[in-house]
């Protein structure tokens, strides 16, 4: 049986019904007594909590450590403001996506690295490796707890306690305060394509502001199931589905925020700069029927020649067809408006390419004042 870590808020999780499954070696609670489709909804119209305490969290400090891992990471670093996050990609010498993370500029030579669960360990050993050893490297996943508070309703909770709105932090930045006497790293980040906001504390405090977040009738907890269907319906990737090893940022569809023009001198520039070396292009479909297709499952044209692969699929709740993310051979890119198929099992489905996000209603950008 595998030997699985807990989060500090394991036995809250149990103790409120979860059900419970290994995820990146982790037990953690997919869905709650309500189901998904009810916290999929109810993410959607008011305000859920999310366990990601079993996120890893790592700082980087010293000289010239903005520089360092400005050639370290394809996405600039060395240009990030002290209270600014950005989304980034840890990449293989071949350019490929080890991992996607957030990086948080601390301070000037400081800075907090927050990265998937299943990939902890790698990622420090490769982290280490691209920085010089004058930069020191301390993992401070054990002793970091994190909730994410996401929904519409996320700032009326916040003035709940006891915030004004305009001192929160917009969008991809952060503040250092204190909620209910414990103090806490506050974003506004999340992954389900709604306003939100996320808790960095203490691991021995987080049950404390779990609870006091729970308190609040328009407070449900949330699994790692609605998480799944809440990013995929915003057309967000999940590592090991959209990025892996055999996928480059460029290929996920990433350029537009990495600015490779204006990049020079970091980790596979060349590569990533050389459009030879797309072997796929990330697309977006929208089923006609509500038939899902799954990862796995093949993108074909109408004489069913297979030109690609999807990554990940669902029934939308919001939008009441199925959606999937696929990958499509460059020579077949297919371009918004078109029409295309799917070949799930002995079925040939029909959809439509769009544009992402496919529910496009979210309230990540909500202005909160």
């Amino acid at each position: 049986m595998e030997d699985l870590k807990v989060t500090p808020l394991h036995d809250k999780h149990v103790t409120l019904g979860a059900k419970m499954v290994p995820f990146g070696g982790w037990d953690m609670p997919v869905q709650y007594s309500d189901g998904i489709l009810a916290e999929h909804h109810h993410t959607r119209k008011n305000v859920s909590i999310f366990d990601t305490c079993h996120m890893g969290e790592f700082i980087v400090k010293g000289p010239n450590v903005a520089e360092a891992l400005d050639k370290a990471f394809p996405r600039a670093v060395a240009s990030q403001k002290n209270g600014v996050a950005r989304y980034n990609f840890l990449l293989s010498d071949k350019g490929t996506v080890m991992d996607d993370l957030l990086i948080y500029r601390m301070d000037d030579e400081e800075f907090m690295l927050v990265v998937n669960a299943g990939t902890i360990d790698s990622d420090a050993a490769r982290i280490k490796e691209l920085l010089p050893n004058t930069i020191e490297f301390i993992d401070k996943s054990n002793e970091t707890g994190k909730i994410d508070l996401q929904g519409p309703m996320a700032a009326k909770i916040m003035t709940k306690l006891g915030f004004d709105l305009a001192e929160l932090p917009k969008g991809y930045k952060w503040i250092r305060t204190t909620v209910k006497g414990i103090p806490t790293l506050l974003s506004r980040t999340g992954y389900t394509g709604e306003l939100g906001f996320e808790f960095y504390t203490d691991a021995d405090k987080i049950g404390e502001l779990w609870d006091h977040l729970l308190s609040f009738p328009e407070v449900k907890p949330a699994g790692l199931g609605a998480r799944d269907t809440l990013r995929l319906e915003v057309g967000y990737p999940l590592y090991g589905h959209e990025m892996d090893e055999d996928t480059t940022p460029v290929e996920a569809g990433f350029s537009p925020i990495m600015k490779l023009e204006n990049r020079q001198g970091f980790i596979a520039e060349q590569i990533l700069k050389d459009p030879a070396k797309v072997t796929k292009v990330l697309t977006s479909i929208v089923l006609e029927g509500r038939r899902a297709a799954r990862h796995g499952d093949k993108v074909v044209l109408e004489d069913g020649t297979e030109i690609g692969t999807i990554t990940s699929g669902m029934f939308s709740p919001l939008l009441a067809k199925a959606v999937v993310l696929s990958y499509v051979q460059p020579e077949h890119k297919l371009e918004v408006g078109d029409k295309t198929f799917l070949k799930v099992g002995k079925k040939i489905l029909p959809g439509i390419v769009v544009a992402p996000p496919f529910y496009k209603e979210g309230t990540v950008r909500m202005k909160i004042c």
